[in-house]
């Protein structure tokens, strides 16, 4: 069985796919065979003959050079780009917790470490009508352990901390932090930085530039992340 980690964020377009994309990379890079799953994924566009081509594992594919089929990558793929539980509503699919699990299972017995990247924030629903699934319903049945991925601008601080404490009362291990979007020598940034991790008690364990195409990590620490 494969070494997993899941990948949260303070929030919906702050970066998340695109270090998510690093880090499979580095995994692969280093001989490793790596994987990546998504249980819902929705703002897709449609190819010509109308399927929908699932956009975030489409990036992670192509910017980590791994082979492993879009198809098994997510089992759940919408157009509306809203939130998860919102799109399946919309469009009469209703996301299946057991079908979320027994297909990262199946990723899981076929790969050294599979990469999970969550929908949104931590408090992303799944979804939410007779049945209610939240991403951490998924992130307790697996026993993953957690990566969050934060802006390195304005209103960070507050997103950091929030999340973190979030996910500290509901049992949710976060082993610590990656910056996106940061500008060394911004004195924001260094800032926030040092601000998260003092309000926090979590490592900033890497800090992405824009244009970045890999992952400033040692991959032992890298590798440790993945239980």
């Amino acid at each position: 069985m494969s070494r997993n980690l899941f990948i949260t964020g303070t929030g919906t377009d702050i970066g998340k796919t695109f270090v998510t994309g690093l880090l499979v990379k580095k995994l692969q890079e280093n001989g490793k065979r790596a994987a990546y799953y998504k249980a819902a994924m929705s703002g897709n566009e449609r190819r010509p003959d109308g399927s929908l081509v699932p956009g975030d594992a489409l990036q992670v594919r192509d910017m980590a050079g791994i082979s492993q089929p879009l198809e098994e990558m997510c089992p759940y793929v919408y157009e509306a780009a809203v939130s998860p539980h919102l799109a399946a509503r919309m469009e009469k699919k209703p996301i299946d917790m057991a079908t979320v699990l027994g297909q990262f299972d199946e990723i899981c017995s076929s790969y050294d470490y599979v990469t999970a990247e969550g929908s949104g924030g931590i408090l992303c629903p799944l979804r939410f009508d007779e049945e209610k699934i939240q991403l951490e319903d998924f992130i307790r049945a697996r026993q993953l352990s957690c990566l969050m991925v934060a802006d390195a601008g304005l209103g960070t601080i507050n997103a950091v901390v929030l999340t973190a404490e979030y996910m500290k009362a509901h049992h949710i291990p976060v082993k610590g932090i990656i910056f996106n979007h940061y500008e060394t020598g911004n004195v924001l940034h260094e800032d926030n930085l040092a601000m998260c991790e003092y309000m926090t008690g979590l490592p900033v364990l890497a800090c992405v530039r824009d244009g970045d195409r890999d992952l400033t990590m040692d991959f032992a620490v890298l590798e440790a992340l993945y239980e």
